[in-house]
Formats: C-alpha cells, sequence, structure tokens
C-alpha cells in the first residue's frame, strides 16, 4: 500500500530543491543493481534529512542502516566543519558502492562506515550525537531507541523511518506483518515516553522525529 498518491509525490517533487548529479546516480545504480531498491530513501525523504541537517548543523550524526548511502550523504550535508557522520550496516557487501559514492560526493572524510551489529558498534561509541537516523531492521527499533538515548544530546533529534510500513500500520493488527506490529509498537513506546516530543510525518513510509527535551 503506497502512503503518498504517485501524483502528489511527482507534484511535491516538482517543487522540492532537485537531486544533485551523485544522488541521482546513486538513485540510478541502486535501481538497476542492489536487491530491494525500495528501500533508498530517494529524492524528498532524502532532501528532507539534508534540510534537517542544514538546520541543526550537528557536530555528530549517527544512522542506523546504510544501505547504498543515499541518506548518509543527504544527513552528512549540512555537518559542521568539523562534524562526522557515523553510519553502520551489517550488510558488507555494499560497502565498497556506498564509500565511491562517499567520495563521489566529497564527504570521504566527513562519513565513517561501521560493518557490523548496530547494537554492537553503538555501544562502543563515547560521542554525543545531535541526530540519529533509524533505517535498520524494525524488530531492533525500541532497543535502538534506548541504546542511543543515552548517547543523544538534550535538544537532539531521532529520525525513525518506515514507521507506517507501506500503510501496514493502517490495518487491524491480524492483519499486520511483524515489522507492522513492530512498528506500531515502537510508536506507542515513543509516544509514552514523557522524556521526548515527537510528530509523525506522513513522508514516504512515514517519518518519526523525535526531539529529546532539554
Amino acid at each position: 500500500m503506497d502512503i503518498i498518491p504517485a501524483n502528489v509525490e511527482a507534484f511535491a517533487e516538482k517543487y522540492s530543491t532537485p537531486e544533485s548529479e551523485v544522488l541521482k546516480q546513486l538513485n540510478r545504480e541502486t535501481n538497476l543493481k542492489v536487491e530491494q531498491p525500495h528501500m533508498l530513501s530517494g529524492h524528498l525523504q532524502g532532501q528532507f534529512l539534508s534540510l534537517v541537517s542544514h538546520m541543526l548543523r550537528p557536530e555528530r550524526i549517527l544512522e542506523l542502516g546504510t544501505y547504498t548511502g543515499y541518506s548518509a550523504i543527504c544527513l552528512a550535508q549540512g555537518l559542521t566543519p568539523t562534524g562526522i557522520l557515523h553510519t553502520i550496516d551489517i550488510n558488507e557487501e555494499r560497502e565498497d558502492m556506498c564509500l565511491r559514492y562517499f567520495e563521489k560526493a566529497g564527504l570521504s572524510d566527513k562519513i565513517k562506515m561501521h560493518i557490523g551489529k548496530a547494537a554492537d558498534v553503538i555501544a562502543q561509541f563515547d560521542d554525543v550525537f545531535d541526530l540519529v537516523f533509524i533505517d535498520a531492521d524494525k524488530a531492533g527499533y525500541e532497543k535502538y531507541y534506548d541504546l542511543v538515548w543515552e548517547k543523544l544530546r538534550p535538544g537532539g533529534i531521532i529520525l525513525a523511518d518506515n514507521v507506517m510500513f507501506h500503510g501496514e500500520t493502517l490495518l487491524e493488527p491480524a492483519q499486520q506483518s511483524n515489522n507492522a506490529k513492530a512498528m506500531v509498537k515502537f510508536c506507542e513506546k515513543v509516544a509514552a515516553d514523557g522524556r521526548s516530543e515527537q510528530l509523525l510525518l506522513t513522508l514516504r513510509d512515514g517519518l518519526l522525529m523525535i526531539r529529546k527535551k532539554s
């Protein structure tokens, strides 16, 4: 189920800042050569990530789920001159492609890629993060939220992707996949957390924007 009609998305793309040439190339190569290309953030969400990053001017960004690197490139565009983005993915087969595009985008010195289980890698960081993007295995969202919370600065932002999971979260529980059920549980957890304030954006596949209260 598409939650955004195609004509609405086309209209939004028409009046949004266009993709850079590097992002167009990455989008094209992902769709031609990589499994599950629907996992790519894409033009509109990528532009949103870039704008959020530019507004925050983060020193440290954490991304859980690199895929082919599209969202990492968008997020890294708003880093401070000394800022670093750490991105984690469990699939080492796409690492060379990601690194190639980070270099094409002129961001190879700003993006550090880590291969491994997100929970294990997160535990190794002593950094305090300004912005976190969660786009990994859906069953792990609740755990990742808890793990990154203590590493997020007051006023920092968490963006959690796919929280509407192809519209399945709108169905009755008996009709939902395990991933959709996990997204509902995650949204309920965040909504009940008095330490945060949040807004669920109906952008692409549903994006939950969470701010850690100061």
